[in-house]
């Protein structure tokens, strides 16, 4: 399967940081998106709200030039940062009074939420989804192990 050169650099960025422990959804430098672009926080810039898929000044002006970081506009970053926020079960926007998972970087809830970025990454691409993500990051999750074991007997 051909892929573009910015998935293919972001879902190795994600699956170092998932296998050197340095990926955590809280920390702006830390997320999918921190991780894509080179553990820096700038993005952050681009919205009011950790989260939203609302591009305030700063945003819109870098979205209507046409900007890309890492291959990516301001509105996609936004959208890979929702997905992988959602996919790791938080309540968005992120705040203190929201749901947010008990433990945020049990690898379980870190590989849910790249699940989801890879898989909206490949919608962007247009290339088919990958239906098996845990072959992709070499992990296999206790949930699906359970399910496996579930669907045999």
């Amino acid at each position: 399967m051909k892929t573009s050169l910015r998935f293919n650099n972001a879902v190795q960025k994600l699956y170092n940081a998932f296998h050197n422990h340095t990926l955590h959804p809280e920390d702006c430098k830390q997320c999918a998106v921190g991780n894509i672009l080179n553990n820096q926080d700038f993005w952050k810039h681009l919205s009011d709200d950790h989260g939203s898929l609302t591009l305030n000044y700063v945003g819109l002006v870098n979205q209507k030039l046409g900007k890309r970081f890492n291959g990516f506009t301001p509105l996609e970053l936004l959208q890979l940062e929702r997905t992988f926020l959602k996919g790791c079960g938080y309540q968005l926007p992120l705040h203190h009074k929201n749901h947010k998972p008990k433990n945020p970087t049990h690898p379980d809830t870190l590989f849910n939420g790249l699940q989801a970025v890879v898989s909206y990454m490949c919608k962007l691409d247009n290339i088919p989804d990958i239906m098996d993500c845990s072959s992709l990051f070499k992990f296999k999750s206790e949930k699906t192990s359970m399910r496996s074991l579930q669907t045999i007997e």
